[in-house]
């Protein structure tokens, strides 16, 4: 390989190098949240607002959140959830169960609220009317994101990661995030599903434990945020 000028020195594996971009790191907090959402709801991205409440609390990802129908919407225990069980989610199929907060289900309920709509309805649209895709949702989210943080590059997929790791600091196992996020952390995708499916329980666990875990974070940061 020296001969024919592939190799610069004894060692070819030295000029390999990794070029795969690194995984994402960046999260928000639940105060950075709010208002992302207060900041779409005041300038008139009501549907956005809900999506992005709804993202910070079910930790769904931004498709499955967008794509939400009326057939999703259902009550457990008096509490108003998203049920994506038959369908599953939107990229790998998964049963998933999202649950939101009182304040996000206030939010939903007054959006929602005076409307008739069929199962395939989707609930959260844009400003127009028209149900959100993929390039006009990241356009409004950073028309918003501009608004409220100038400057700041964070995405609304970021707030899946953050649930995650408010769920670690607050001590939740990897059954309940697996269960909360819809996916196999830790586990192998058929064991999960056999030995683990999806339960409203779990999830719920898994939300007592993001908010230890927030309140954790909080005090090593020695502030609440303001919102």
């Amino acid at each position: 390989m020296q001969g024919m000028k592939i190799a610069a020195g004894a060692d070819p594996s030295r000029g390999v190098r990794n070029r795969a971009p690194a995984p994402r790191h960046q999260r928000w907090s639940e105060g950075e949240a709010v208002q992302l959402v207060k900041g779409a709801w005041r300038h008139g991205y009501r549907g956005l607002a809900c999506i992005i409440a709804v993202s910070w609390d079910s930790q769904f990802s931004p498709v499955d959140v967008r794509t939400l129908c009326e057939r999703h919407r259902a009550m457990s225990g008096g509490r108003l959830v998203f049920d994506r069980q038959a369908d599953g989610r939107a990229k790998t199929g998964r049963a998933a169960i999202g649950t939101i907060s009182r304040r996000t289900e206030r939010l939903v309920s007054e959006y929602l609220a005076g409307t008739d709509r069929l199962p395939d309805a989707t609930l959260f649209r844009m400003r127009g009317g028209s149900p959100y895709r993929e390039a006009t949702l990241a356009h409004d989210f950073a028309a918003v994101r501009a608004i409220v943080f100038p400057g700041d590059q964070r995405r609304l997929m970021d707030m899946r990661r953050s649930g995650t790791i408010e769920a670690v600091a607050g001590g939740a196992d990897a059954v309940g995030i697996a269960a909360k996020m819809a996916n196999s952390i830790g586990q192998s995708n058929a064991l999960h599903k056999a030995y683990s499916p999806v339960s409203i329980e779990a999830v719920r666990n898994t939300d007592a434990a993001r908010l230890q875990g927030r309140r954790k974070m909080r005090a090593e940061n020695g502030k609440r945020p303001k919102v």
